[in-house]
């Protein structure tokens, strides 16, 4: 698939996601990762600062930033992966690339649970983002130093079938929206 095909989708998707826009949908996505996480819980984890029409996961990451700590993506720079950069429900934001907020102090952190944003996804755990990369290289370089759960979160609207899969994009070990939990393989990793 080209380029312009994918860039198809991404209007698809983006427009089904902001008709599903809703904080009674975010809560009911952020409940169901939550139940998900329960078996994870005290390890670090990322989340992210919610942008566009995306799901807030905001309430979700201060109950795992309660227990243990979590951080939120920082660019460090074009074609490379994100760093993480410890956040709590209180710390000092700003502005960074891209728009999205970041922690004023840079404590990095390194995630073994990363809730992921999205665009469109499909049941084998295939995620169509923005179209740089960013987390697909983040989770080949957070999985080439050991087990990492990668949990797409989205409304059920932003489903699309058979998305197409590059050789360097990274899978979803789950999908979470308002309605379900999807689980690609049929289970969870199992992080040490």
């Amino acid at each position: 698939m080209n380029g312009a095909d994918k860039a198809a989708l991404r209007k698809t998707a983006l427009i089904r996601r902001a008709a599903a826009r809703d904080p009674a949908r975010d809560a009911a996505a952020c409940g169901r990762l939550l139940t998900l996480l329960t078996p994870c819980l005290g390890r670090p984890a990322a989340g992210y600062m919610p942008m566009r029409d995306e799901i807030d996961p905001r309430p979700a990451m201060a109950r795992l930033a309660a227990i243990g700590p979590v951080g939120v993506p920082v660019i460090v720079g074009m074609g490379q992966a994100l760093a993480f950069h410890r956040w709590t429900p209180d710390c000092a934001m700003q502005p960074g690339r891209f728009g999205a907020q970041v922690p004023c102090a840079q404590t990095p952190i390194v995630p073994q649970v990363v809730i992921v944003p999205l665009v469109a996804f499909d049941r084998s755990g295939t995620r169509l983002g923005y179209g740089g990369g960013f987390y697909d290289r983040t989770l080949a370089a957070l999985r080439a130093a050991g087990p990492v759960l990668a949990v797409g979160l989205a409304y059920g609207a932003q489903e699309l079938a058979n998305l197409p899969a590059d050789p360097t994009d990274q899978p979803l070990d789950a999908i979470v929206t308002e309605d379900a939990v999807i689980l690609p393989t049929g289970s969870l990793p199992a992080l040490p």
